[in-house]
């Protein structure tokens, strides 16, 4: 990737070492995303809203304080685009509902702001569904964003416009929401990595996901980076982590590093298929083909190691919670549950988070499937309630694409998806490589050389050149 001559598919690691060498210039950068938005964007529509007047500025700024010896950090003069479901100030900003059709926030997100004080440059928004609320990215605003591998097909959801973003080389890296899997669907349809942190590492202050929403934080909900290499997710992440404002006087945040320093020996389980929340076998078959280079490099690959866990109640228990979480935007036709039943179902949720914390005693990672299909074709008829998809011949419902997502995100887990192949129609296939509670360090390092056997990052033919 790094070989290409177009600086714009380059990783943001080695554009940010060019600009400091003074060997690219951030407006040269600019331009050049500019140019292929200008280019791919009316096709894939990933990109609802620019600023480039602004960002252009900005970029000039960078360069001449490139000339004089200056750095602002170590995203200096790299120019990205956010999720129009986090508030940026002075661009608008609408959580792909109409309700905020004009909204142009006052003030940026926290994790924009750390952004920005690393020397990011943001030049645009990227398309989503109504209130992050699918895993497709389309509304009535925007329109639909298609798969940059195949234009049939979605991009997942909700930070659909975020991956195909990156996957096209529209934007340097990205910065997605996560509740119920909208970082690690989108990054494995696009072929992309993408990381979901532990819960509360990152501040997810001014967060869309209703008309005067952004002021607190959800349940479940986490920020996190989408990129074109595992070294990416980890600069990215290291600019983002941290306490909140409000918090930051007395709180630090030292994530534990990981502990290894190649496969050798890294204790894996694989738990790539299930009864209960069946994958597709186009899916599985990549999968396995991944997992099987593991023991050639000497990692310790056990196939049959599971948390004691009822996978079907589990995952079904995460998604009420993840359901919980994002009804402050409900149109009142979903089940409301009491605040005592909140709670106990809060209680249940920390027993399986023991359970969890037990298996990873002995586990130092789990791979484990991002959802049950590779993307899938437009589906925008009906809703969540009567959709379906095909899985291994058999419709089955559009929920159950929630399942393992809901698996490890209700239990805040953190987990990196790796782009590991395609299937043989040629569409990519992430894995998810999930590790203990705020140990995300592990998960993207071992996510980064599970790629190194495999496929990672490939540019989609149509955005190649």
């Amino acid at each position: 990737m790094d070989s290409c001559p177009d600086p714009a598919l380059w990783s943001t690691t080695r554009q940010a070492a060019a600009i400091v060498a003074g060997e690219l210039g951030s407006v040269e950068l600019l331009d050049a995303y500019a140019a292929r938005i200008d280019r791919l964007n009316p096709t894939i529509n990933a990109v609802c809203t620019l600023d480039l007047d602004r960002a252009r500025s900005r970029a000039g700024e960078a360069d001449r304080a490139t000339a004089a010896g200056q750095s602002w950090g170590p995203l200096h003069g790299i120019p990205i685009t956010i999720k129009d479901a986090i508030e940026t100030e002075g661009i608008r900003s609408t959580g792909g509902a109409t309700a905020l059709r004009d909204h142009v926030p006052a003030r940026d997100a926290t994790v924009v702001e750390s952004l920005k004080n690393a020397g990011a440059i943001v030049m645009g928004k990227t398309n989503l569904p109504e209130w992050s609320s699918d895993y497709q990215s389309f509304n009535e605003m925007f329109g639909t964003t298609n798969n940059p591998w195949d234009l049939t097909r979605v991009p997942g959801g909700s930070s659909g416009g975020a991956a195909a973003a990156v996957a096209a080389g529209l934007t340097s890296f990205e910065i997605g929401t996560d509740i119920g899997g909208s970082i690690r669907l989108p990054s494995a349809f696009c072929g992309v990595f993408g990381h979901k942190p532990s819960h509360g590492v990152v501040p997810t202050l001014g967060y869309l996901d209703a008309v005067g929403g952004g002021l607190t934080e959800s349940d479940v909900n986490v920020f996190g980076p989408i990129a074109r290499t595992a070294d990416d997710l980890r600069l990215v992440l290291d600019v983002i982590a941290g306490p909140a404002p409000d918090r930051a006087q007395a709180w630090r945040l030292q994530l534990p590093p990981c502990g290894f320093n190649d496969l050798r020996g890294v204790r894996i389980a694989a738990w790539l298929d299930d009864p209960a929340l069946a994958v597709d076998a186009s899916v599985v078959d990549v999968l396995q083909r991944a997992a099987g280079l593991l023991d050639n490099v000497g990692a310790h690959v056990d196939h049959d190691r599971r948390p004691a866990l009822d996978l079907d109640a589990t995952w079904r228990a995460g998604a009420r919670l993840i359901g919980d979480a994002v009804s402050v935007h409900d149109d009142g036709t979903g089940p409301i549950r009491s605040h005592p039943e909140w709670l106990r179902a809060d209680r249940e949720r920390a027993r399986v988070r023991l359970v969890w914390a037990e298996f990873f005693r002995d586990v130092d990672v789990l791979l484990c499937p991002v959802t049950l299909v590779p993307a899938f074709a437009h589906l925008q008829k009906g809703d969540w309630r009567d959709r379906t998809v095909e899985v291994n011949g058999v419709d089955r419902p559009y929920v159950e694409l929630e399942g393992w997502p809901a698996l490890i995100g209700a239990a805040y887990l953190p987990s990196t998806v790796a782009p590991v192949g395609f299937t043989e129609s040629g569409l990519p296939v992430g894995m998810q490589v999930v590790s203990p509670y705020l140990h995300d360090l592990t998960s993207i390092t071992v996510a980064g050389w599970l790629t190194d056997l495999t496929a990672g990052y490939r540019p989609p033919p149509m955005s190649a050149l």
